[in-house]
């Protein structure tokens, strides 16, 4: 929220105090002087006045982890293995992932504990690819690249899914992108055509591309770049 809301909120300044402390200069957000009243303050942002923390922050956290077959996109499960059982981290309780994958899809899925970095990540509207790589049970006709660019209706959801892209790259196997992220959207894509999904792997999410040196169930932190990119 805006600094001088944050600042309002808190039982000890009233509005025109907080103006005079923004106006003296006296507010600080991680490590910088504030004046500017629409100053974003975050959950993960420091706020200090005179040098008193009125909010200490916390490191915001952001995972890269290649999803291995038979585990779930999940931060509790009573009877399977989750994503977050692969991570070797504190507070693993406050971590959620953004851009769920089926228990046998495999591949690129991003977890933090940062909400608005999730959301840009995943949000349609913001109109990040998600790309695919797809092998399928039948061969892959000519009609499903023109058919997925027009958009499949799905009478349960009463849609129309967005433009997506499609590369055959041999009779059985594809590339696929897509900017939305519905119930079992590619499986469901192919099954329009009655072809079953036999392997599905996620390559990529907006910029950001799964690290080939990460082996199925291994992770890493993203680099400063990567964050910025989302």
């Amino acid at each position: 929220m805006r600094v001088d809301r944050f600042l309002s909120n808190l039982p000890r300044f009233n509005r025109q105090q907080v103006r005079l402390l923004l106006i003296e200069r006296r507010i600080k957000v991680d490590g910088q002087v504030i004046s500017d009243p629409r100053h974003d303050v975050r959950t993960f942002s420091r706020v200090e006045c005179d040098d008193e923390v009125l909010q200490a922050g916390k490191p915001a956290r952001y995972f890269m982890l290649h999803k291995p077959q038979g585990c779930v996109s999940a931060t509790l499960d009573p009877q399977h293995r989750t994503v977050l059982d692969l991570l070797d981290e504190p507070d693993k309780s406050e971590l959620h992932i953004a851009g769920r994958l089926d228990f046998n899809t495999t591949g690129l899925l991003l977890i933090t504990n940062d909400g608005q970095w999730s959301r840009r990540l995943t949000q349609p509207r913001t109109k990040l690819p998600k790309v695919y790589y797809v092998e399928t049970e039948q061969a892959i006709g000519p009609a499903y690249a023109a058919t997925f660019a027009a958009g499949l209706y799905f009478a349960f959801e009463a849609l129309t899914t967005q433009p997506a892209d499609l590369q055959v790259l041999s009779p059985n196997s594809a590339r696929l992108s897509i900017i939305e992220g519905r119930y079992h959207q590619v499986k469901r894509m192919f099954g329009h055509f009655d072809n079953k999904v036999t392997r599905l792997h996620r390559e990529r999410m907006g910029p950001l591309v799964l690290d080939e040196s990460l082996a199925p169930g291994h992770y890493r932190p993203l680099t400063d770049e990567e964050i910025r990119q989302i």
